[in-house]
């Protein structure tokens, strides 16, 4: 596997294929990985590749991964989009699109306000959002999952940083996407599809509100995963969008 490196940072990345190119980026929240692709709802880096260079990551400090670096504690969510731009930047890759699972629909939400003339469309597939009958499932699941199995192989991660860096990405903006606000989407003209979800890790509000917000949104049916012919329709929903808007 090859690597990126940018001072302190050090992603691991892979590429298959060729056309358009297309960062998608798995679901596991903050342990998104590469080898959680067989596990995905749709395996984006496989169903893809006949028809876009598909590029994927481990997201920086994801338990089983193979990227790490800081917390970015003062910026978690510009953290996770200034690795992924790096990465783009390393391959010589200007303009793109981007599908994000679970988690990927805060780095879309960032990635968009970071670079609005670099992601050219974007894919929400079951979005992590904010969901107020629980407002802390993804505090918790940081605190009690992923923390636990980082720190001991990183004693320079305390538990105050630790504390402090989720709460910048989970409770700063404790409403909608975590990364981005509604009036940033509500004014954002790129082009966006949004596959929802219904777990209080995605909540299916925040789906529709991305697609009830964004001037340039679409939507699918809900749900969408099963029977099977459906989901194949939508996967192949997803191929049409992207190549429209890629063209």
């Amino acid at each position: 596997m090859p690597f990126y490196e940018r001072g302190d940072v050090r992603i691991r990345y892979e590429e298959v294929g060729s056309g358009f190119p297309l960062l998608v980026t798995p679901g596991g929240g903050l342990n998104s990985r590469l080898n959680y692709w067989p596990n995905s709802v749709i395996n984006a880096f496989e169903a893809f590749q006949s028809d876009f260079r598909c590029i994927t990551m481990d997201q920086r400090n994801a338990n089983e991964g193979e990227s790490t670096g800081p917390l970015a504690i003062d910026d978690p969510w510009g953290g996770f989009a200034e690795d992924q731009l790096g990465l783009m930047d390393h391959l010589g890759i200007d303009k793109f699109a981007y599908m994000g699972f679970c988690i990927g629909g805060c780095f879309a939400g960032k990635l968009l306000e970071k670079a609005p003339d670099r992601v050219v469309t974007a894919v929400f597939c079951q979005s992590v959002g904010h969901w107020p009958e629980d407002p802390d499932v993804m505090y918790r699941s940081g605190k009690e999952i992923w923390a636990p199995a980082l720190q001991p192989n990183r004693p320079d991660i305390t538990d105050e940083m630790v504390d402090q860096y989720l709460h910048n990405l989970y409770r700063v903006n404790p409403d909608f996407l975590y990364s981005v606000s509604r009036d940033f989407i509500a004014g954002c003209e790129t082009p966006i599809l949004v596959l929802p979800d219904n777990t209080p890790a995605h909540p299916h509000q925040t789906s529709v509100d991305v697609a009830s917000l964004a001037p340039n949104a679409e939507i699918t049916v809900f749900p969408w995963t099963e029977p099977a012919e459906l989901k194949a329709r939508t996967i192949e929903r997803v191929r049409s969008f992207l190549k429209t808007h890629t063209g």
